[in-house]
């Protein structure tokens, strides 16, 4: 009886172990695919940090010229 008795408690050892094993490749895959969408996600942020950017800089160019324009309507007018 006693035999009986560990070799279900191996038994049932070995099943919990194999359901740990299921739950880590589980969690293992989750979490790849979670670190596979924050690499997405960050690639996409740097796209609008750099598209920001060259929004910034265009408007910047834009201001330039219409302030160089106004300079000269200014002297035109002051001539």
């Amino acid at each position: 009886m006693d035999n009986e008795v560990i070799i279900n408690q191996f038994e049932e050892m070995e099943r919990k172990v194999r359901r740990l094993i299921e739950s880590y490749k589980v969690q293992e895959t989750a979490n790849l695919e979670l670190k596979n969408k924050i690499k997405s996600l960050e690639e996409e942020i740097q796209g609008k940090v750099e598209a920001e950017r060259s929004y910034a800089e265009g408007k910047a160019l834009i201001r330039s010229k219409i302030d160089g324009l106004l300079a000269r309507l200014d002297e035109i007018s002051e001539a």
